[in-house]
């Protein structure tokens, strides 16, 4: 995944500069990233970036990892896509990571802290948080039958790789229906989750109120309606596969066993966006392919921390393992970074003196103190080809 950025990145770079000897190592895009994700453990969402680089209030972090303008300008030129073959992609796929074109799916979310934005169907575990699966929402699919909801969709999609195992879904009311149900039956996969009561396979005793903490049960086959009366005028509806018989709690409010599990089990999905929210990478950004990788990589930090604890037994504070990330994935530029040239004097002179670059392939007339060491032409930094290779322990 990371070679493909690099490639296409580097395409867009030289197409928008006419500079074909413009590249950019692996390791230098692991070192970009490694800067996003700093960048997010200091909760850097809504400060300016330049201020990482300022003399006086810089994170020395940034500063020896590559200049201001490095940064930018790779910012600039990130690319996720050929841009001469997008015409032909779009025509199949919305999610061609599009550059200069309005994004058609951006969703309004009033009930969301951000309102406007790119909408991810998500798939948690409960108890880890891990992300199990994940895809964008498009608008309008073609594919999906006209007889089957949105939300049965999403979660069949999503799923799939995880049925037939016995396993439990928990869904919120949007997704939750008795079709849905049936279908993960059949996949040997139970389902707890909410559900509207103006559904139209619901029976119309479950639109009354009753009795404060009252429970009413209703079975069908496998699937169990359970009808909580939590406050004198709600209600909460849980539709289950998983309790063939609902226990009642002897204490105070003698909640159902379904509405209990349900607590304790819908957490995961929402667990998780707070998570990525309070260390995130994301900055300002008008492109949305920018947004879309921002979020994976957001994700992806979240999913390595959670292997790590496990494989590693280690209880590693989530701020602590992103700076432990930043410091592995720069390693490799770090040590790359080695001068590839001496400063050697030049004869009678005690000090260097400054001369114009004459090998002028990346500069007009920068000023340098440096030769090349095979021609003793003057070079500039900007024009030096670097061609050693380091390992870590010789830095």
């Amino acid at each position: 995944m990371l070679q493909n950025i690099r490639e296409c990145t580097v395409a867009e770079a030289r197409r928008a500069t006419d500079d074909t000897a413009w590249d950019m190592p692996l390791a230098e895009l692991k070192a970009f990233i490694a800067l996003l994700y700093v960048r997010g453990a200091y909760c850097g969402k809504n400060i300016d970036i330049e201020s990482f680089w300022s003399k006086e209030w810089g994170n020395t972090f940034f500063i020896t990892t590559m200049s201001r303008n490095r940064f930018r300008e790779i910012m600039r030129y990130l690319r996720f896509d050929r841009k001469e073959t997008r015409r032909c992609r779009l025509s199949t796929d919305k999610f061609a990571l599009m550059a200069e074109a309005r994004c058609r799916f951006t969703q309004y979310m009033p009930n969301k802290p951000d309102k406007f934005g790119i909408k991810f169907w998500l798939a948690a575990d409960v108890e880890t948080k891990y992300v199990l699966n994940s895809f964008p929402y498009l608008g309008k699919d073609d594919s999906r039958p006209a007889t089957q909801s949105l939300g049965e969709s999403v979660v069949l999609k999503l799923v799939e790789p995880f049925v037939g195992k016995g396993r439990n879904i928990t869904t919120d009311n949007f997704f939750t229906s008795i079709p849905l149900a049936n279908k993960l039956l059949h996949k040997n996969t139970s389902m707890v989750g909410t559900i509207n009561k103006n559904k139209r396979e619901l029976p119309p005793s479950v639109q009354g109120r009753g009795e404060l903490f009252s429970t009413k049960v209703l079975k069908s086959d496998k699937i169990t309606l359970t009808v909580y009366q939590c406050k004198p005028r709600r209600n909460v509806t849980i539709l289950s596969t998983q309790h063939q018989h609902v226990a009642i709690s002897i204490d105070n409010k003698r909640k159902p066993e379904t509405v209990t599990y349900y607590n304790r089990t819908k957490v995961g999905v929402d667990v998780l966006d707070q998570m990525a929210r309070q260390y995130s990478v994301k900055g300002g950004t008008r492109r949305w392919p920018v947004a879309v990788f921002y979020n994976l990589l957001d994700l992806a930090a979240i999913n390595a921390c959670v292997l790590y604890r496990s494989c590693i037994e280690n209880s590693i504070l989530r701020r602590d393992f992103m700076l432990q990330l930043a410091q592995e994935l720069r390693a490799e530029w770090m040590a790359s970074k080695v001068a590839p040239y001496v400063d050697v004097p030049l004869d009678g002179a005690d000090q260097p003196r400054r001369m114009t670059c004459t090998v002028k392939a990346q500069c007009k007339q920068n000023k340098t103190f440096v030769k090349c060491l095979k021609c003793r032409s003057a070079v500039c930094g900007k024009c030096t080809v670097k061609v050693m290779n380091v390992c870590p322990n010789c830095v």
